[in-house]
């Protein structure tokens, strides 16, 4: 289901509905199943699309640290909390302070 879902939102990239909507989307699906890299590149086009789409930078936080790239969920959150304060996003805003704290932290022994 996932993969026919993909290839729909695929096919939709670069047509008339192509948005930030449509690559936070198939980023979802992308994390979803499994594929952090390509997830990336579709949040990062949804940040492209709209600078302010706090949800988007939360998920390709979400995705960099599935990924391993610590740090780069780090700046995604940073400025996905950013994004959250000019649109009044408490919520994102909240729940992305928490996923930095959390990065900061050592892992459990």
């Amino acid at each position: 289901m996932n993969a026919a879902l993909i290839a729909n939102l695929r096919a939709q990239c670069g047509g008339p509905r192509d948005g930030a909507l449509l690559r936070f989307s198939l980023g979802q699906a992308l994390l979803g199943d499994g594929e952090p890299a390509a997830a990336i590149e579709a949040f990062r086009q949804a940040v492209t699309f709209d600078p302010h789409y706090s949800a988007a930078w939360k998920l390709l936080g979400k995705a960099c640290q599935a990924a391993g790239d610590a740090a780069g969920a780090a700046d995604a959150w940073t400025r996905g909390i950013a994004a959250a304060q000019v649109r009044g996003d408490k919520q994102a805003e909240k729940e992305m302070q928490v996923f930095l704290r959390r990065l900061d932290r050592p892992p459990p022994a």
